[in-house]
C-alpha cells in the first residue's frame, strides 16, 4: 500500500468484549478472585475501506463501560485528523491526545481516560503498521534513531533523561540493530508462563500444568500468592517437586500486602528461592516498594512491579529510588505504545531489565512487540529479561501469538496483532452478545 496518500480518520467503533473467565477460575489471584477478562476494544476507521486499526485495553469484567466511554471522549480528538500526522510527528499527536483540557482533570494521564488513551494510541500504532505492511516491532525498529525520538513525549521525565541522551544511547546500538533482528528472527524472545500458577486451581491441576510447561521448554514459572500463608508454603513445595530448583520460580501477590507484612511473608517463602516477588503491596507505593526491594536484597529476592504502573512518572520515581530490580511495563496501562517507549527508555537508563506484564485477553499479542522493540532498539540485550505469557483465549485473535521452545516467535504479519476476530467480538459482546444472553 502506497505511504505518500492521505488517509483521514472517519469514525470510531467501541466495544465492550468479556469473556467468563471466572467459571474456570482462570486469571485468578489474591486481589481478583474471580476475573471475567475482558477488553475495552476500538476500532479507527479511515476514508480507505481496507484500512482500520484495531486497539484494546484490559479489564477484568465489570468496569469495562466505563473504560468504553473514555475511548468514546476522545472522539473529537480523532475524527478528521490524518494518519499522516500522527507518523510525522508521534510525540506530538499523543501530547494531543492527552492534552484536552476538560478530559484531563479527570486524569491526568491515569486511570480510566488513560485506559481509554492507551486503547486508542494502540489502534493508531496498529492502523500505521498495517498501512507499511510491518510487524509493529519490525516497524518501530526501522525507524531511525531521531524517528525513535519523536516517538516521545519527554514531559515531566527531561529531569532524568533528556532527548539528547536518549537520541546518543539509540545511535550507540544502531550500528549492530541488524544482528539483533536476524537472533530474535531465529531464536525468538525469552518467554515464562503464569498459566499454571492461578490461585483458584487445584493441587492435580498445578502439577499437571508445571509438566506441560517443562514439556514446552519454560525454564521460567510464575505462582500466585499471598491468601494464605500456609497455603503459598503447600502449593510452592509442590511446584518445586515439579519443576526442581533449575528453573526458576516467581511469585505475585498482587498489591495485598502492607509494606512490612510483605517483608516478613517471604521471609517465609525464602526456601523456595523466588526470583522476584511481584506487586507486593499497593503499586504507588514508590518508597514501600524500595523498602522491601531493601529487605530483601540479602535474600536475593528481587521486585517486580509495573502492571499498574499508569505512567512514565511513576516509573521514573521507582527507578530513581531503586524501588524495582525487574520493570513490567503493561501495553494498555501505560498510554499506549509511546509512554511504553519512554519508559524503555528510562529501564535502559537505569539498568533494569524489562519483563513485561500479560496476564490479560490480548496482552501476550501486544507485549511480545514490545520486548523485541526493547531488545533491538532499547537495551540491546535480553539477559534477565523474560516476557510473561499466559495460555488463555488466543483462538480469538487474527494473529495470535506464538510460543515455541519457550520463546515468543516474532511475529510476521503487519500491525500490532491487535485485531480480535469479528465472531468472537459479537459473540463476547457485553450484554448483548450471545455468550452472555444464553448463559447469563
Amino acid at each position: 500500500m502506497s505511504s505518500t496518500s492521505i488517509t483521514t480518520i472517519t469514525g470510531i467503533t467501541v466495544d465492550d468484549i468479556r469473556f467468563p473467565t471466572s467459571k474456570q477460575l482462570d486469571g485468578s489471584d489474591a486481589m481478583s478472585p474471580d476475573p471475567d477478562y475482558s477488553s475495552a476494544y476500538v476500532i479507527i476507521h479511515t476514508d480507505n475501506p481496507l484500512l482500520e486499526g484495531h486497539g484494546h485495553s484490559f479489564t477484568t469484567g465489570r468496569g469495562t463501560e466505563i473504560v468504553c466511554a473514555a475511548i468514546e471522549a476522545h472522539r473529537h480528538l480523532l475524527i478528521g485528523r490524518t494518519l499522516e500526522e500522527f507518523i510525522s510527528n508521534p510525540g506530538a499527536f499523543w501530547r494531543h491526545l492527552t492534552s484536552d483540557s476538560q478530559l484531563r482533570w479527570i486524569g491526568p494521564e491515569k486511570g480510566a481516560i488513560h485506559l481509554g488513551l492507551a486503547a486508542i494510541v494502540n489502534a493508531l500504532w496498529d492502523l500505521y503498521a498495517k498501512r507499511e505492511d510491518k510487524p509493529l516491532w519490525r516497524l518501530i525498529s526501522d525507524l531511525t534513531p531521531e524517528q525513535f525520538i519523536k516517538c516521545i513525549d519527554f514531559r515531566y521525565m527531561s529531569d532524568v533523561i533528556t532527548s539528547d541522551e536518549a537520541l546518543k544511547m539509540l545511535k550507540e546500538l544502531e550500528k549492530t540493530k541488524s544482528e539483533r533482528i536476524k537472533q530474535l528472527e531465529e531464536q525468538g524472545y525469552p518467554a515464562y508462563t503464569t498459566s499454571a500458577g492461578w490461585l483458584g486451581y487445584s493441587d492435580e491441576k498445578i502439577q499437571r500444568l508445571c509438566r506441560e510447561a517443562i514439556n514446552e521448554g519454560f525454564t521460567h514459572l510464575k505462582i500466585k500468592v499471598g491468601r494464605d500463608l500456609q497455603d503459598d508454603i503447600r502449593r510452592l513445595k509442590i511446584i518445586r517437586q515439579e519443576v526442581g530448583y533449575e528453573r526458576r520460580i516467581m511469585v505475585d501477590a498482587n498489591q495485598v500486602w502492607d509494606v512490612n507484612q510483605a517483608i516478613e511473608w517471604m521471609k517465609h517463602l525464602v526456601e523456595f528461592s523466588p526470583y522476584w516477588i511481584e506487586e507486593p503491596t499497593s503499586p504507588d507505593d514508590i518508597i514501600g516498594h524500595a523498602k522491601i526491594s531493601q529487605a530483601l536484597k540479602s535474600y536475593n529476592i528481587g521486585v517486580a512491579t509495573g502492571e499498574h504502573g499508569m505512567n512514565r512518572v511513576l516509573f521514573k520515581q521507582m527507578l530513581q529510588a531503586n524501588a524495582l530490580q525487574f520493570c513490567q511495563i503493561d501495553s494498555c496501562r501505560l498510554g499506549g505504545v509511546n509512554e511504553v517507549l519512554a519508559v524503555l527508555l528510562l529501564a535502559a537508563k537505569f539498568q533494569v531489565p524489562v519483563c513485561p506484564h500479560a496476564g490479560g485477553v490480548g496482552l501476550c499479542e501486544l507485549v511480545q512487540h514490545l520486548s523485541m522493540i526493547d531488545f533491538i532498539v532499547v537495551s540491546g540485550t535480553w539477559e534477565n529479561r523474560i516476557t510473561e505469557y499466559v495460555d488463555h483465549l488466543h483462538e480469538h485473535f487474527e494473529d495470535p501469538c506464538i510460543i515455541k521452545n519457550g520463546r515468543y516467535v516474532a511475529p510476521t504479519r503487519p500491525g500490532y496483532s491487535t485485531q480480535m476476530k469479528a465472531f468472537s467480538r459479537q459473540q463476547y459482546s457485553f450484554p448483548n452478545g450471545s455468550i452472555w444472553t444464553t448463559n447469563p
